[in-house]
């Protein structure tokens, strides 16, 4: 039974072993403070105990330290001249000398064997989450390779090397995508989080601006050598970017780097984002221009930048260049104010027929009364501010891009008609 009871112990300490990633010394630690706290458990203290740990042969030694006296008070810390003898077979102790004695393992005894292991287990298990966490956090940021291994509605989840777990949230998936087991997966670390002191979850992400970024990096070396600078990136993730980028070398162009010849260097990156659509720009730090460039295929007739950072910036444009600078569903337009950190709204410019033809058009805010005030935002937010620029929008167009019912479309184009009836 004590043979047993031993060598479920060194097994213990075989399993402690042999996991990666644990610092020689914490070992060494860990293992003596688990022994301590179950000694102390048995006797009430473990001042007089000294524990020995061999790590590589996983075995352990603990030895319990006796002051010789000549009367016994303490059997716990003391013994007798005479019991000193017979136990070490030595005759040069004195009283007053110390005596360290062998404390055989089985002297725990089976429960206590247990404790041991299991302290030890839940040591080792925290000293791995420590490990995790700190790798991972370290690495937040970077792109991390690896294989699906299970894949839910609401997340799907990759494996490391080593076997830690990885989850890449539905809102952290491009929309439309889907994974299956085994598949190869590119995603940044986002975050790294404790969660009621279980394994630490690490958040991968596919949607972030970030990712695009560090994906411009793997495929330009330009930009990885420091001769482009990637200034910002703004995304609608499964839909459209824009990359502003600046380069530090006059003989270096930023875009035609960044797209590469025949489109080859960025052609991989749509791909890995599922045929999202990329601009790359011209980094500028006049906001002016930046909008310009941003809003591009639309041309710009001029720019209203407010008093103050806080006012919204209107641009002005034909109304043939009205539908290309907002974009479908509003997206360019929205990609261009990230880009500034500003909002930015399209405004219709009256073209020189319109100024000529001597019928005078009305803001749509003059119909506030016969409009609910959220429909007049959504047909402003696709860059139409007055009564004859909703009239020149086929229905269906207005309904899909400034995402109405066609019954209100129609209430809305029968309340402008009227407007301009004799």
């Amino acid at each position: 039974m004590e043979k047993e009871k031993v060598i479920t112990l060194i097994d213990a300490f075989k399993d402690f072993k042999e996991e990666k990633n644990i610092d020689r010394s914490v070992m060494m630690g860990v293992l003596k403070d688990v022994f301590l706290t179950q000694i102390a458990k048995t006797f009430g203290s473990s001042d007089n105990f000294d524990v020995i740990v061999n790590v590589d042969k996983g075995t352990c030694e603990i030895y319990q330290n006796f002051e010789i006296v000549e009367e016994v008070e303490n059997p716990n810390a003391e013994m007798t001249l005479e019991q000193v003898q017979q136990d070490s077979g030595d005759d040069d102790y004195e009283v007053g000398d110390s005596y360290a004695k062998l404390f055989p393992l089985s002297s725990f005894g089976r429960r206590g064997i247990l404790n041991i292991r299991q302290n030890l287990q839940g040591r080792i298990m925290d000293i791995e989450k420590a490990n995790v966490y700190k790798k991972y956090s370290e690495k937040v940021g970077e792109i991390f390779v690896g294989e699906v291994y299970q894949t839910w509605s609401k997340e799907v989840l990759i494996l490391d090397e080593d076997g830690n777990e990885l989850h890449i949230p539905k809102s952290e998936q491009i929309p439309g995508e889907h994974f299956k087991k085994s598949e190869s997966v590119r995603a940044i670390i986002k975050s790294v989080e404790m969660r009621n002191n279980t394994t630490p979850y690490i958040t991968l992400s596919r949607t972030s601006d970030e990712f695009l970024e560090r994906l411009f990096e793997q495929e330009v070396p330009e930009i990885a050598d420091g001769l482009i600078t990637v200034k910002k990136v703004v995304r609608v993730p499964g839909d459209r970017a824009k990359v502003a980028v600046e380069s530090y070398d006059d003989r270096v162009d930023p875009i035609g780097a960044c797209i590469g010849v025949k489109g080859s260097r960025i052609l991989g990156i749509v791909r890995e984002l599922r045929n999202e659509n990329i601009d790359v720009i011209p980094w500028s730090s006049n906001p002016t221009l930046l909008i310009q460039r941003a809003l591009s295929p639309g041309m710009v007739s001029s720019i209203d930048m407010g008093k103050s950072p806080e006012d919204k910036v209107k641009v002005y444009m034909l109304p043939d260049e009205v539908k290309k600078g907002i974009g479908r569903g509003g997206v360019n337009v929205l990609l261009a104010g990230k880009l500034i950190g500003r909002e930015i709204e399209v405004w219709r410019e009256l073209s020189k027929a319109e100024t000529e033809d001597g019928e005078e058009d009305v803001l749509l805010d003059e119909f506030d009364n016969e409009i609910d005030g959220w429909v007049i935002d959504k047909l402003k937010s696709i860059g139409c501010d007055t009564a004859k620029s909703v009239l020149a929008i086929d229905p269906e167009d207005i309904a899909k891009r400034a995402d109405l019912d066609d019954e209100t479309v129609e209430d809305v184009l029968r309340i402008l008609k009227a407007e301009f009836e004799d």
